[in-house]
Protein backbone atom coordinates (compact mmCIF):
# COMPACT_ATOMS: atom_id res chain seq x y z
CA UNK A 1 0.00 0.00 0.00
CA UNK A 2 1.31 3.44 -0.89
CA UNK A 3 1.88 5.67 2.08
CA UNK A 4 1.91 9.42 2.49
CA UNK A 5 3.91 11.76 4.69
CA UNK A 6 0.69 13.66 5.35
CA UNK A 7 -0.91 13.20 8.77
CA UNK A 8 -4.40 14.11 9.93
CA UNK A 9 -2.92 16.94 11.97
CA UNK A 10 -1.07 18.41 8.99
CA UNK A 11 -4.15 18.06 6.80
CA UNK A 12 -6.27 19.88 9.38
CA UNK A 13 -3.74 22.72 9.23
CA UNK A 14 -3.57 22.78 5.44
CA UNK A 15 -7.31 22.37 4.83
CA UNK A 16 -9.07 23.64 7.95
CA UNK A 17 -12.40 23.96 6.12
CA UNK A 18 -13.05 20.22 6.05
CA UNK A 19 -10.05 18.00 6.87
CA UNK A 20 -12.34 15.06 7.65
CA UNK A 21 -12.91 14.51 3.93
CA UNK A 22 -9.26 13.73 3.46
CA UNK A 23 -7.06 11.35 5.40
CA UNK A 24 -9.38 9.99 8.06
CA UNK A 25 -9.64 6.23 7.87
CA UNK A 26 -7.68 3.24 6.70
CA UNK A 27 -8.73 3.09 3.04
CA UNK A 28 -5.70 2.45 0.84
CA UNK A 29 -7.13 4.55 -2.01
CA UNK A 30 -7.07 7.66 0.17
CA UNK A 31 -3.40 7.18 1.00
CA UNK A 32 -2.65 6.65 -2.69
CA UNK A 33 -4.48 9.90 -3.50
CA UNK A 34 -2.44 11.71 -0.84
CA UNK A 35 0.78 10.39 -2.36
CA UNK A 36 -0.14 11.62 -5.85
CA UNK A 37 -1.50 14.93 -4.52
CA UNK A 38 1.79 15.80 -2.84
CA UNK A 39 3.72 15.10 -6.02
CA UNK A 40 1.29 17.02 -8.25
CA UNK A 41 1.36 20.01 -5.91
CA UNK A 42 5.13 20.24 -6.00
CA UNK A 43 5.43 20.11 -9.82
CA UNK A 44 2.38 22.41 -10.26
CA UNK A 45 0.73 20.27 -12.91
CA UNK A 46 -2.92 20.30 -13.93
CA UNK A 47 -5.04 17.96 -11.83
CA UNK A 48 -8.49 16.51 -12.51
CA UNK A 49 -10.44 15.44 -9.42
CA UNK A 50 -13.22 12.97 -10.14
CA UNK A 51 -15.83 11.23 -8.05
CA UNK A 52 -19.36 11.51 -6.77
CA UNK A 53 -20.77 14.55 -5.04
CA UNK A 54 -19.78 14.87 -1.41
CA UNK A 55 -16.46 13.02 -1.67
CA UNK A 56 -14.32 16.10 -0.95
CA UNK A 57 -13.07 17.19 -4.38
CA UNK A 58 -12.86 20.91 -3.55
CA UNK A 59 -11.19 20.16 -0.23
CA UNK A 60 -8.50 18.18 -2.04
CA UNK A 61 -8.08 21.05 -4.53
CA UNK A 62 -7.53 23.46 -1.64
CA UNK A 63 -5.03 21.02 -0.17
CA UNK A 64 -3.16 20.89 -3.50
CA UNK A 65 -2.93 24.67 -3.41
CA UNK A 66 -1.68 24.75 0.19
CA UNK A 67 0.92 22.01 -0.43
CA UNK A 68 2.50 23.76 -3.42
CA UNK A 69 4.73 26.82 -3.93
CA UNK A 70 1.67 28.97 -4.76
CA UNK A 71 0.19 28.65 -1.30
CA UNK A 72 0.61 32.37 -0.53
CA UNK A 73 -1.23 33.37 -3.70
CA UNK A 74 -4.95 33.32 -4.51
CA UNK A 75 -7.13 30.24 -4.67
CA UNK A 76 -10.07 31.14 -6.92
CA UNK A 77 -12.92 28.59 -7.22
CA UNK A 78 -15.48 28.85 -10.00
CA UNK A 79 -18.58 26.70 -10.47
CA UNK A 80 -18.71 26.07 -14.23
CA UNK A 81 -22.32 24.88 -13.94
CA UNK A 82 -23.32 28.30 -12.57
CA UNK A 83 -21.67 30.41 -15.27
CA UNK A 84 -24.13 32.78 -16.93
CA UNK A 85 -24.29 31.65 -20.59
CA UNK A 86 -24.23 35.18 -22.03
CA UNK A 87 -21.49 36.41 -19.68
CA UNK A 88 -19.39 33.25 -19.14
CA UNK A 89 -16.51 34.39 -21.34
CA UNK A 90 -16.32 37.72 -19.53
CA UNK A 91 -16.59 36.02 -16.14
CA UNK A 92 -13.65 33.75 -16.91
CA UNK A 93 -11.38 35.89 -19.07
CA UNK A 94 -12.41 39.44 -18.18
CA UNK A 95 -13.44 42.33 -20.41
CA UNK A 96 -12.43 45.84 -21.34
CA UNK A 97 -14.47 48.92 -20.60
CA UNK A 98 -17.14 49.34 -23.28
CA UNK A 99 -16.65 45.81 -24.64
CA UNK A 100 -20.42 45.28 -24.52
CA UNK A 101 -23.53 46.97 -23.24
CA UNK A 102 -23.21 47.35 -19.50
CA UNK A 103 -19.40 47.03 -19.41
CA UNK A 104 -18.89 50.31 -17.56
CA UNK A 105 -15.42 49.33 -16.38
CA UNK A 106 -12.67 46.78 -16.92
CA UNK A 107 -12.98 43.34 -15.31
CA UNK A 108 -10.03 41.02 -14.73
CA UNK A 109 -12.07 37.81 -14.78
CA UNK A 110 -11.30 34.61 -12.92
CA UNK A 111 -7.93 33.74 -14.44
CA UNK A 112 -6.29 37.15 -14.15
CA UNK A 113 -7.67 37.53 -10.62
CA UNK A 114 -5.82 34.35 -9.69
CA UNK A 115 -2.49 35.48 -11.18
CA UNK A 116 0.29 33.47 -9.56
CA UNK A 117 -2.18 31.23 -7.71
CA UNK A 118 -4.64 28.46 -8.52
CA UNK A 119 -7.96 28.38 -10.37
CA UNK A 120 -10.30 25.58 -9.35
CA UNK A 121 -12.84 24.72 -12.07
CA UNK A 122 -15.61 22.88 -10.27
CA UNK A 123 -18.17 20.98 -12.39
CA UNK A 124 -15.90 21.45 -15.41
CA UNK A 125 -17.95 18.88 -17.33
CA UNK A 126 -20.80 21.42 -17.40
CA UNK A 127 -18.72 24.09 -19.11
CA UNK A 128 -20.46 25.27 -22.33
CA UNK A 129 -19.00 23.61 -25.41
CA UNK A 130 -18.30 26.96 -27.09
CA UNK A 131 -16.05 28.00 -24.18
CA UNK A 132 -13.99 24.83 -24.14
CA UNK A 133 -11.57 25.84 -26.97
CA UNK A 134 -10.76 29.03 -25.04
CA UNK A 135 -10.05 27.06 -21.88
CA UNK A 136 -7.83 24.78 -23.95
CA UNK A 137 -5.85 27.84 -25.06
CA UNK A 138 -5.36 28.83 -21.44
CA UNK A 139 -3.87 25.40 -20.76
CA UNK A 140 -1.75 25.25 -23.91
CA UNK A 141 -0.51 28.82 -24.24
CA UNK A 142 -0.94 30.27 -20.75
CA UNK A 143 -2.89 33.26 -22.01
CA UNK A 144 -6.39 34.69 -22.13
CA UNK A 145 -8.04 37.23 -24.40
CA UNK A 146 -10.41 39.53 -22.51
CA UNK A 147 -13.67 40.36 -24.25
CA UNK A 148 -13.07 43.43 -26.40
CA UNK A 149 -9.27 43.06 -26.43
CA UNK A 150 -7.25 42.75 -29.63
CA UNK A 151 -4.38 40.81 -28.11
CA UNK A 152 -4.08 38.00 -25.54
CA UNK A 153 -2.70 38.53 -22.05
CA UNK A 154 -0.18 36.15 -20.50
CA UNK A 155 -1.19 34.54 -17.20
CA UNK A 156 0.54 32.29 -14.69
CA UNK A 157 -1.88 30.05 -12.82
CA UNK A 158 -2.11 26.42 -11.82
CA UNK A 159 -5.39 24.76 -12.72
CA UNK A 160 -7.30 22.08 -10.88
CA UNK A 161 -10.66 20.86 -12.17
CA UNK A 162 -13.35 18.62 -10.74
CA UNK A 163 -16.36 16.74 -12.04
CA UNK A 164 -18.79 14.03 -11.01
CA UNK A 165 -19.52 13.28 -14.67
CA UNK A 166 -18.02 10.56 -16.84
CA UNK A 167 -15.99 12.85 -19.09
CA UNK A 168 -14.84 10.07 -21.40
CA UNK A 169 -18.48 9.25 -22.15
CA UNK A 170 -19.14 12.95 -22.69
CA UNK A 171 -16.23 13.02 -25.14
CA UNK A 172 -17.67 10.06 -27.04
CA UNK A 173 -21.09 11.76 -27.18
CA UNK A 174 -19.67 15.09 -28.34
CA UNK A 175 -20.38 17.09 -25.17
CA UNK A 176 -16.75 17.56 -24.15
CA UNK A 177 -13.63 18.14 -26.23
CA UNK A 178 -11.22 15.23 -26.30
CA UNK A 179 -8.12 17.45 -26.44
CA UNK A 180 -9.35 19.44 -23.44
CA UNK A 181 -10.03 16.24 -21.51
CA UNK A 182 -6.44 15.04 -21.92
CA UNK A 183 -5.03 18.47 -21.07
CA UNK A 184 -7.02 18.56 -17.83
CA UNK A 185 -6.33 14.93 -16.98
CA UNK A 186 -2.54 15.09 -16.65
CA UNK A 187 -2.98 13.72 -13.13
CA UNK A 188 -6.33 12.27 -12.05
CA UNK A 189 -7.28 11.97 -8.40
CA UNK A 190 -10.37 9.77 -8.17
CA UNK A 191 -12.25 10.16 -4.91
CA UNK A 192 -13.72 6.88 -3.61
CA UNK A 193 -17.39 6.76 -2.65
CA UNK A 194 -18.16 6.32 1.04
CA UNK A 195 -19.98 3.02 0.36
CA UNK A 196 -16.62 1.68 -0.89
CA UNK A 197 -14.97 2.64 2.40
CA UNK A 198 -17.05 0.57 4.81
CA UNK A 199 -14.21 0.09 7.28
CA UNK A 200 -13.92 3.86 7.56
CA UNK A 201 -17.57 4.59 8.38
CA UNK A 202 -17.17 3.91 12.14
CA UNK A 203 -14.10 6.16 12.14
CA UNK A 204 -16.04 8.95 10.42
CA UNK A 205 -18.93 8.54 12.86
CA UNK A 206 -16.57 8.90 15.79
CA UNK A 207 -14.83 11.91 14.24
CA UNK A 208 -18.04 13.78 13.40
CA UNK A 209 -19.60 12.89 16.75
CA UNK A 210 -16.68 14.39 18.62
CA UNK A 211 -16.58 17.41 16.33
CA UNK A 212 -20.26 18.28 16.69
CA UNK A 213 -20.43 17.34 20.36
CA UNK A 214 -17.82 20.01 20.97
CA UNK A 215 -19.57 22.49 18.70
CA UNK A 216 -22.99 22.07 20.32
CA UNK A 217 -21.65 21.31 23.82
CA UNK A 218 -23.31 17.91 24.12
CA UNK A 219 -22.11 14.42 25.09
CA UNK A 220 -20.41 12.39 22.37
CA UNK A 221 -22.82 9.95 20.71
CA UNK A 222 -21.71 6.32 20.47
CA UNK A 223 -23.64 4.09 18.03
CA UNK A 224 -24.91 0.69 19.15
CA UNK A 225 -24.22 -2.40 17.03
CA UNK A 226 -27.57 -2.28 15.19
CA UNK A 227 -27.24 1.39 14.28
CA UNK A 228 -23.67 0.91 13.11
CA UNK A 229 -24.82 -1.99 10.92
CA UNK A 230 -27.54 0.17 9.35
CA UNK A 231 -25.07 2.98 8.69
CA UNK A 232 -22.66 0.57 7.01
CA UNK A 233 -25.39 -0.91 4.80
CA UNK A 234 -26.82 2.44 3.72
CA UNK A 235 -25.65 3.55 0.25
CA UNK A 236 -24.75 7.18 1.17
CA UNK A 237 -25.50 8.90 -2.15
CA UNK A 238 -24.17 12.15 -0.69
CA UNK A 239 -21.03 10.44 0.66
CA UNK A 240 -18.96 11.98 3.47
CA UNK A 241 -20.79 15.31 3.22
CA UNK A 242 -24.10 13.52 3.79
CA UNK A 243 -22.77 11.53 6.74
CA UNK A 244 -21.52 14.74 8.29
CA UNK A 245 -24.96 16.30 7.81
CA UNK A 246 -26.75 13.33 9.40
CA UNK A 247 -24.52 13.43 12.48
CA UNK A 248 -24.74 17.21 12.85
CA UNK A 249 -28.51 17.10 12.43
CA UNK A 250 -28.75 14.71 15.38
CA UNK A 251 -26.93 17.19 17.61
CA UNK A 252 -29.10 20.09 16.42
CA UNK A 253 -32.31 18.12 17.09
CA UNK A 254 -30.85 16.37 20.14
CA UNK A 255 -31.93 12.95 18.95
CA UNK A 256 -30.33 9.73 17.78
CA UNK A 257 -28.90 10.01 14.23
CA UNK A 258 -31.22 8.55 11.61
CA UNK A 259 -30.77 7.81 7.96
CA UNK A 260 -32.32 10.23 5.44
CA UNK A 261 -36.09 9.79 5.25
CA UNK A 262 -35.72 7.11 7.91
CA UNK A 263 -35.59 4.52 5.10
CA UNK A 264 -33.05 1.85 5.92
CA UNK A 265 -30.89 -0.13 3.51
CA UNK A 266 -33.20 -3.12 3.87
CA UNK A 267 -36.09 -1.05 2.56
CA UNK A 268 -37.91 -1.17 5.88
CA UNK A 269 -39.33 2.04 7.30
CA UNK A 270 -38.17 3.07 10.74
CA UNK A 271 -40.79 3.24 13.44
CA UNK A 272 -39.40 6.68 14.29
CA UNK A 273 -40.43 8.15 10.94
CA UNK A 274 -41.03 11.83 11.73
CA UNK A 275 -43.35 12.53 8.80
CA UNK A 276 -47.10 12.04 8.76
CA UNK A 277 -47.77 11.87 5.02
CA UNK A 278 -46.14 11.34 1.65
CA UNK A 279 -46.20 15.03 0.75
CA UNK A 280 -44.14 16.00 3.79
CA UNK A 281 -41.75 13.09 3.21
CA UNK A 282 -41.22 14.21 -0.39
CA UNK A 283 -40.64 17.81 0.71
CA UNK A 284 -38.08 16.73 3.31
CA UNK A 285 -36.25 14.53 0.79
CA UNK A 286 -35.98 17.33 -1.77
CA UNK A 287 -34.84 19.87 0.81
CA UNK A 288 -32.24 17.50 2.21
CA UNK A 289 -30.86 16.62 -1.24
CA UNK A 290 -30.47 20.33 -2.02
CA UNK A 291 -28.71 20.94 1.29
CA UNK A 292 -26.32 18.05 0.76
CA UNK A 293 -25.46 19.19 -2.79
CA UNK A 294 -25.29 22.85 -1.74
CA UNK A 295 -28.14 23.79 -4.06
CA UNK A 296 -26.87 22.01 -7.18
CA UNK A 297 -30.10 20.82 -8.81
CA UNK A 298 -28.44 18.35 -11.18
CA UNK A 299 -26.65 16.55 -8.35
CA UNK A 300 -29.77 16.69 -6.16
CA UNK A 301 -31.83 15.08 -8.92
CA UNK A 302 -29.22 12.34 -9.30
CA UNK A 303 -29.28 11.72 -5.55
CA UNK A 304 -33.07 11.50 -5.55
CA UNK A 305 -33.08 9.21 -8.58
CA UNK A 306 -35.23 11.53 -10.71
CA UNK A 307 -34.75 13.48 -13.93
CA UNK A 308 -33.68 17.14 -13.41
CA UNK A 309 -36.94 18.25 -15.08
CA UNK A 310 -38.88 16.22 -12.51
CA UNK A 311 -37.01 17.96 -9.70
CA UNK A 312 -37.81 21.33 -11.24
CA UNK A 313 -41.51 20.44 -11.27
CA UNK A 314 -41.31 19.29 -7.65
CA UNK A 315 -39.71 22.57 -6.62
CA UNK A 316 -42.41 24.52 -8.46
CA UNK A 317 -45.10 22.51 -6.67
CA UNK A 318 -43.43 23.12 -3.33
CA UNK A 319 -43.25 26.87 -3.99
CA UNK A 320 -46.93 26.94 -4.98
CA UNK A 321 -47.94 25.08 -1.83
CA UNK A 322 -46.18 27.53 0.48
Amino acid sequence: MATSTLSLESVATLAPEDPESLLIGQDSAIHQIAHHAERAAQVECTVLLTGETGTGKEVWARLLHRLGPRQDKAFVPVNCAALTPTLAESQLFGHLKGAFTGAVGESLGVFRSAQGGMVFLDEVGDMPLELQPKLLRVLQEGEVTPVGAAHPVKIDVQIAAATNRNLLRDVEEGRFREDLYYRLNLVELQMPALRDRLEDIPIFIDYFSRKFAAKYQQPVWKPDAETLHRFCEYRWPGNVRQLSFVIEQSYVLQCKPRLPGAIQATGERSTSLPFTNLSRLRTAAVEQALRITQGHKGQAAEMLGVHPNTLTRLLTQLDDSQ
